[in-house]
């Protein structure tokens, strides 16, 4: 189980709530905090914890390790004053609005010698692990190319005065939203090095239905082995989807779902033998509740008691950020 670990929660709204349900039964969750208050006293009261206003006020002593769920603006300086005062940090992805806050970010926390994990927390969902240990044994051959879909209905009924609609809150629209999850699980599934960056990046992002905004993103990256990831994030899907193809040299693996509105987990998995025709198909269904969250959270107290080791996934998210900047750049979109 670990040693004990202290918490506060910087951002309660539906990720921090999730964070927060992530908790191991040997943590104690100490502060809530959110400029709405009352998202921070309804958290607070759920764990009888302490709700908080001003952020700074959570990081005493006392306090082990940050989780940082605001919205995307507000990521990189909560996170900062937290390794200033030299706490573990759990930040959201995408860990800041581009490059410079997040190589800021590595080097204060290198400098302050604490811990930050950036939460790609679909690295753990359980048909992707599944996914991940049948490449590690080589059922598949070496992976060629990925095409994958993230789409949901957003654009359908979004709130005008979601911060999400608004870049200086934002950063972006699909591609530093839905996308970047694509990204990191294409690094991830490739084995790429931390600071290893794509060879070819393209990608094309559309406004079909926001004003400013993409809603929708096309990418086409290549790594230095010549591995394509093809990926398509959307918030004009009209329903909540998810897929993810993995193509090998002897095999596939087909991946769509990710419980709740997005459909059950499932994970498909076919293999051609020697001498053989037809595939080999195995199937299997993922109905237990996401554990995603509570799995990142374990491997990032792993981290603390490791010393980083393994390490955490703060270069790899500044790689992620790296694309987004350069197809940002590449359709004319200040960044």
């Amino acid at each position: 189980m670990g040693r004990q670990m202290n918490f506060a929660i910087v951002g309660c709204g539906n990720i921090g709530q999730k964070r927060a349900k992530s908790l191991q039964s040997d943590d104690k969750l100490i502060f809530c905090a959110d400029t709405n208050i009352g998202n921070a006293r309804k958290l607070a009261h759920k764990y009888g914890s302490e709700s908080l206003w001003y952020y700074i006020d959570a990081l005493t002593p006392d306090v082990d390790a940050v989780i940082i769920s605001p919205n995307n603006s507000n990521l990189f300086p909560v996170a900062m004053c937290a390794i200033e005062n030299k706490k573990h940090v759990l930040i959201e992805k995408p860990a800041g609005i581009n490059t410079e806050e997040i190589s800021r970010m590595i080097e204060f926390s290198k400098k302050q010698n604490v811990i930050v994990m950036v939460g790609y927390n679909h690295r753990k969902h359980s048909a992707l692990l599944k996914a991940n240990r049948i490449i590690n044994d080589g059922e598949i051959g070496g992976v060629n190319y990925i095409v994958a879909k993230y789409g949901h209905g957003g654009c359908a009924n979004e709130n005008a005065n979601s911060w999400r609609l608004n870049k200086s809150l934002s950063g972006g629209g699909e591609l530093i939203e839905k996308s970047c999850h694509l990204i990191d699980l294409s690094r991830w599934i490739f084995k790429m090095k931390d600071d290893e960056l794509f060879k070819k990046i393209n990608g094309i992002i559309k406004n079909y239905h926001r004003d400013k905004l993409e809603d929708n993103t096309f990418l086409n990256l290549e790594t230095n082995l010549g591995q394509i990831a093809f990926l398509h994030g959307s918030c004009t899907d009209w329903r909540n989807t998810f897929e993810f193809s993995i193509y090998g040299g002897m095999g596939k693996i087909d991946i769509t779902g990710l419980g709740g509105s997005y459909g059950i987990e499932k994970l498909s998995f076919s293999q051609i033998k020697k001498n053989e025709i037809k595939p080999l198909v195995f199937q299997q269904e993922f109905l237990n509740e996401d554990n995603s969250w509570s799995e990142e959270l374990k491997e990032f107290k792993k981290c603390i008691e490791l010393n980083g080791l393994p390490q955490s996934n703060l270069y790899s998210a500044l790689e992620t950020m790296r694309v987004v900047e350069e197809i940002y750049k590449m359709n004319g979109v200040n960044i």
